[in-house]
Formats: C-alpha cells, sequence, structure tokens
C-alpha cells in the first residue's frame, strides 16, 4: 500500500456516514438551561425543576423525557468548554422568535430561586449575543419573566 491509498481511506473513515458528534437541538436548549441555574456555582433544587419545567414547555416533552435530557446534559455541561457548542446547534435549528422563547425560558430558570445573581445576568447578556438576538430581545426576555419595576 502506498502512502497516498492510506492517507485516502483514512479520510474516507472520517467523513460519509459518520454520525453527528454535536448535541442533538433537545440536548443543546436543555444544557443552556443548566448552564443558567449553575451560573453561580451551584444549582438549587428550584432552579433544577425550572430547567426540568420549562424544557417540558419549550421542547414540548414529557416530563420523564425532560428529566431524562437533564441527566444527560450534566454530563456534557461537565464536559464543555464553551456555550458555542450548544448556540450553534440553536442558531442552525430555530428561528429567531423560537429562539426568544429559549431565552425567556434561560430567564425563568436565573430567577427560580428568587434572585437574578449577577453571574446569571452575565451569561444570558452572552448568550444573547450568541444566539444573535438584540439588546431589545434580552430585555423583553427579562421584563416578560420578572416584570416591570
Amino acid at each position: 500500500m502506498t502512502m497516498l491509498t492510506i492517507l485516502k481511506d483514512l479520510l474516507r473513515g472520517l467523513g460519509g456516514d459518520a454520525a453527528p458528534s454535536g448535541p442533538t437541538l433537545d440536548l443543546a436548549v436543555v444544557a443552556l438551561l443548566l448552564e443558567i441555574g449553575r451560573a453561580d456555582e451551584s444549582i438549587s433544587p428550584a432552579e433544577r425543576a425550572a430547567v426540568v419545567s420549562t424544557a417540558c414547555t419549550v421542547l414540548e416533552v414529557s416530563e420523564a423525557q425532560s428529566r431524562d435530557l437533564l441527566a444527560a446534559a450534566e454530563q456534557l455541561v461537565e464536559d464543555s468548554v464553551s456555550f458555542t457548542q450548544f448556540t450553534t446547534v440553536l442558531n442552525e435549528k430555530l428561528t429567531p422568535a423560537a429562539k426568544r422563547r429559549c431565552l425567556v425560558a434561560m430567564w425563568q430558570v436565573a430567577q427560580a430561586d428568587g434572585r437574578i445573581d449577577r453571574y446569571e445576568e452575565y451569561y444570558l447578556r452572552k448568550l444573547c449575543d450568541l444566539l444573535y438576538l438584540s439588546h431589545q430581545d434580552f430585555i423583553q426576555a427579562k421584563l416578560a419573566v420578572l416584570g416591570s419595576p
């Protein structure tokens, strides 16, 4: 075998029928909800419950499916180094309106324990930018969850 043949075989094995390595849409959404809950270095039981309930609403899945997604997302989030692997999936598969609904769900998780931590708000701002949503979308989602001052 020549070196060229070996390289061609290797490249053929890397492409083609290989399964996508990124997270599914549902898993990416739950991972981002979880990231918001963990932004302040811990996730309260209320925030964990909010991840499950908002995932049920946004993804239109059962509570059992939502809990399964949460369990899978926990390991994925633990191994991740950035939000990009999750936001890329949302940007590829969701409309701007659907991304705004996800942003509202993230705000719901952030306030589930009765307060918005500064890190949670920072992450929400960052995610808004990564999802190509406007500052107006950020404020409207915040007001939808927290109400007017």
